[in-house]
């Protein structure tokens, strides 16, 4: 009896693991599951009309049979309701899938179900949801720099067109053309260096840099804009720091967050820089005393292509922000943005130290 219970019992191991095998060839999940659930009950079932046929002799074959078959009854409508629900979430993934093909950004997988099956439905919403803001955010970038294009370009329009007809002087027009021209000047190389942190195409050369007089400099170049409107420019540097970093790219993002705070800080108002150095970091922290921002700014201004109150943006094209957490990053740092309840912002941002 001992010899057949293992013989039994290893052709059963074998016999599985080959079905096993097979069932991956099966075209679809559903079938997979449905084959599972057969192999589960004839398995077992197998195995004990084996034994049963040898304890025939006993006269329990009968019973044992009986008990076996309801079990497995049971196990095969079991193994089916939980395919069919396995199914059923999968076909609702496959649907939602097919509509985002299609073009419909706001579909979603409803939640629920077991812990993989959840955790699928969320990584898909996660996707859904981060593809339906990129493509606002493109167009928005294409409203944003239609019209920022479009201003410059009918105001130059006009002007030579005043000189053409000699309506007006060279010498009248000439500093105006200018002006439009380094406006369209600097929109295009902010789309061509967005570009480039896209595309992971931007090359840097990180080098170690004392940052004080990197502040001092920024700070210095605009004094006079701050005197004109009345607001109190300021520093505080904690000791020297040293960052590993590329330092034009570094200057060109903190006067890019100086000029932000300017604009939106009033007169009487206050801009303070603050550098310090802690567990193996630099950080580079610029406040205003201005209205502060809404948590929807303080979530997405340094999204790509992502626009605030255009009242408030002073006519920029409003890539700045995008680009210096992408030059931010590019150096191995990170920034962000905080709102100091009601009494202004502040932005920072890290370097690594050297």
């Amino acid at each position: 009896m001992i010899e057949l219970a293992l013989l039994v019992a290893l052709g059963t191991l074998a016999a599985g693991v080959v079905a096993g095998l097979a069932l991956r060839e099966l075209p679809t999940v559903r079938l997979q599951l449905v084959a599972l659930a057969c192999l589960s009950v004839a398995l077992p079932l197998a195995a004990v009309f084996l034994s049963g046929w040898a304890m025939y002799h006993m006269g329990d074959d009968v019973k044992i049979l009986a008990v076996t078959s309801a079990a497995a009854t049971g196990a095969a409508v079991a193994g089916l309701l939980i395919a069919r629900s396995i199914a059923g979430r999968l076909d609702r993934v496959r649907t939602a899938a097919g509509a985002l093909a299609r073009g419909d950004l706001a579909s979603r997988v409803p939640a629920g179900g077991p812990a993989e099956l959840e955790e699928l439905a969320g990584s898909f919403n996660a996707m859904a949801e981060g593809l339906e803001q990129l493509f606002d955010a493109r167009r928005e970038l294409v409203a944003w720099a239609s019209h920022d294009l479009r201003t410059p370009l009918a105001s130059m329009q006009a002007m030579v067109e005043a000189l053409e007809d000699g309506l007006g002087e060279p010498e009248r027009y000439l500093p105006a053309l200018r002006e439009q021209v380094r406006t369209l000047s600097s929109l295009v190389d902010d789309l061509f260096e967005l570009s480039r942190i896209d595309s992971g195409m931007l090359v840097l050369e990180l080098r170690e840099t004392p940052l004080e007089g990197l502040v001092e400099s920024c700070v210095r170049a605009l004094e006079p804009e701050a005197e004109s409107r009345g607001i109190r420019l300021s520093t505080r540097i904690d000791g020297p720091s040293t960052a590993r970093c590329a330092p034009d790219k570094v200057e060109r993002v903190l006067l890019n967050l100086l000029t932000n705070a300017l604009r939106h800080t009033p007169s009487d108002g206050a801009v303070a820089v603050s550098l310090d150095a802690s567990a193996g970091a630099v950080r580079i922290a610029v406040e205003d005393s201005g209205e502060g921002l809404p948590p929807e700014a303080v979530r997405r201004m340094f999204d790509r292509f992502w626009r605030g109150d255009r009242a408030r943006s002073g006519g920029g094209a409003g890539l700045g922000l995008a680009i210096a957490r992408g030059l931010v990053e590019a150096q191995g740092g990170r920034i962000w943005a905080e709102s100091r309840n009601g009494s202004g912002a502040r932005v920072c941002f890290t370097l690594p130290a050297a």
